[in-house]
C-alpha cells in the first residue's frame, strides 16, 4: 500500500510531535536538596529582661531561677541553682523548644546554639555554660550566652526556648536534671 507524499508528511509530523511530547514529559534528574535559607541574626532583641524558673527533671531535686538581660555581646544569665551534686561541675544550656513537659525534659529538644541553630546533644559548637556547685550543692551563675538576643523572632532569639541544667552524677553526666522556659519578665 503506497502512501501519498501528503500523508507521509502528516505521518512524519505526528511522529515528531509524539517524540517531542515524550521528551518533554521525561523526568529530569534531581538537582539535590535546596540549600537552607541564610540565618537571620539580630544585633539586639526586643525584650531587655527574661526569666527561667528551673524545675526538677529526671527525678532530681535540682531547681533555681535565672534572670537574663540583654548585654552588648549576647545575653547575660545570672541566678542560683540548688540541689546539685556537691562540688560538681554541671552544664547550663539553651535548648530548641520551650517545652519542659516530659519527665526527663526531652521535650525541650536538642541543644540550641544561638549562632548556629539546633545541634545534637554533645555536638561541637558553642560550649554550654559550665557551672560548679559549692559544698552545699548550690551554684551561683553568671554567664554570657554570646550572640543570643531576647525577643524579636530572629534565629538567635532565645526567648521562648528552654534553659536546662545537665547533671554531673557518674553515669548521668548529661542527664537533664532541671528545665525552665525562658519568658519575658521582671
Amino acid at each position: 500500500m503506497s502512501r501519498s507524499p501528503h500523508s507521509r508528511g502528516l505521518l512524519l509530523a505526528a511522529c515528531t510531535a509524539a517524540l517531542l511530547a515524550a521528551c518533554a514529559s521525561a523526568p529530569r534528574p534531581a538537582a539535590g536538596p535546596a540549600p537552607p535559607p541564610p540565618r537571620q541574626i539580630a544585633e539586639a532583641g526586643t525584650v531587655t529582661r527574661a526569666i527561667a524558673n528551673l524545675a526538677s527533671a529526671s527525678g532530681s531535686l535540682v531547681s533555681g531561677r535565672m534572670v537574663m538581660v540583654q548585654a552588648a555581646e549576647g545575653v547575660r544569665v545570672r541566678g542560683q541553682v540548688g540541689g546539685l551534686v556537691r562540688n560538681g561541675a554541671h552544664g547550663l544550656q539553651v535548648h530548641e523548644r520551650g517545652d519542659c513537659s516530659a519527665v526527663d525534659a526531652r521535650s525541650a529538644g536538642r541543644y540550641y546554639d544561638p549562632l548556629a541553630g539546633a545541634r545534637q546533644d554533645g555536638a561541637v559548637g558553642t560550649s554550654p555554660g559550665r557551672i560548679v556547685a559549692d559544698p552545699e550543692g548550690v551554684a551561683t551563675v553568671d554567664l554570657l550566652l554570646r550572640g543570643a538576643v531576647l525577643g524579636g523572632g530572629a534565629d538567635n532569639d532565645i526567648l521562648g526556648r528552654a534553659l536546662l541544667v545537665l547533671g554531673a552524677t557518674p553515669g548521668a553526666i548529661s542527664a537533664r536534671v532541671a528545665c525552665g522556659v525562658i519568658t519575658a519578665g521582671k
